[in-house]
Formats: structure tokens, C-alpha cells, sequence
């Protein structure tokens, strides 16, 4: 019985670590008329951010300006979705900014040609908690405005 009871737990926090990671996915990534980046002074130095100050990553992984991060690996590294044309806010240059489309047809930001990624245990502005992790068989590092990793 105690079986049963451990696979009920286990199934149920999955499923509420599921939904917390799509509904954070969702209210950090998608902007209905384009996301905006911006340049934010962080512990790291000035770094890449959303709108909301949240700090943005690359996948060292990611070739040619296409995602490699899917699956699992999307659920702790969100994507930054776009609906329309990127914006660039304060520091960041428009001409570095684009889009590439993903496996589902939704558009992911890219700067400098790296596509856009939140990770999943950053809260609020300031954060950087998965710079220089080595998850999903690459690192991940915030961005410079020059659209440079930072190590």
C-alpha cells in the first residue's frame, strides 16, 4: 500500500511542478504585441532582462541561432516568446534583437543570434541563479547589450 501512496505523491507534485513551470513560462514569456528586452545592472554586470528585470539567458547548446531546449529542458528553461517583433528597450540593440521559430511554430527572441531563455528559479528582478549552470548537456549564461556570454 505504501507504494501506491509514495506514486500518488509523486504523480502530484509533478503535475503541480508542471503547471507552476507552464504558468511561469507563460506570464514571463509571451507579450501580446512583441517582448521587450532590456539591460539591467546585475551582480554580473549590466545584463540582458525583460521588461520586469528578469535576468535572460543562452543555451551554449543552441546552433545557429535554433533552440535545442525542449521537453524537460524547457520546462526549467522557459523559452521567451514573442507575438510579434521584439522590442528594444534601454541598452539593447534593436539590430541584435530577432526571432526564431520553434518546433511549434511560436516565435523565441533572440539576441545576437542566441535564442532567449528564464530559468525557472529566478523570481523577481536582480536574480541570476542559473547563470554558468551546466544542465541539459550545456551551460547557460547571461548576456552582455554586446550580445556576448558572460562567464
Amino acid at each position: 500500500m505504501r507504494h501506491w501512496v509514495k506514486l500518488a505523491v509523486a504523480v502530484i507534485a509533478a503535475a503541480a511542478f508542471t503547471s507552476i513551470a507552464a504558468t511561469y513560462a507563460f506570464a514571463h514569456g509571451v507579450a501580446a504585441r512583441g517582448t521587450t528586452v532590456k539591460v539591467a545592472k546585475s551582480r554580473l554586470g549590466r545584463i540582458l532582462v525583460d521588461s520586469r528585470g528578469i535576468t535572460l539567458y543562452d543555451f551554449v547548446a543552441d546552433k545557429r541561432g535554433r533552440s535545442s531546449c525542449y521537453s524537460a529542458c524547457a520546462t526549467y528553461w522557459p523559452p521567451v516568446l514573442t507575438k510579434g517583433k521584439p522590442h528594444a528597450g534601454r541598452g539593447v540593440r534593436a539590430s541584435l534583437l530577432g526571432t526564431t521559430k520553434r518546433k511549434n511554430g511560436k516565435l523565441e527572441v533572440t539576441y545576437n543570434h542566441h535564442p532567449l531563455y528564464y530559468f525557472i528559479g529566478d523570481g523577481k528582478p536582480g536574480q541570476a541563479t542559473g547563470q554558468g549552470l551546466n544542465q541539459f548537456g550545456a551551460p547557460w549564461w547571461a548576456l552582455s547589450p554586446a550580445g556576448k556570454e558572460i562567464h
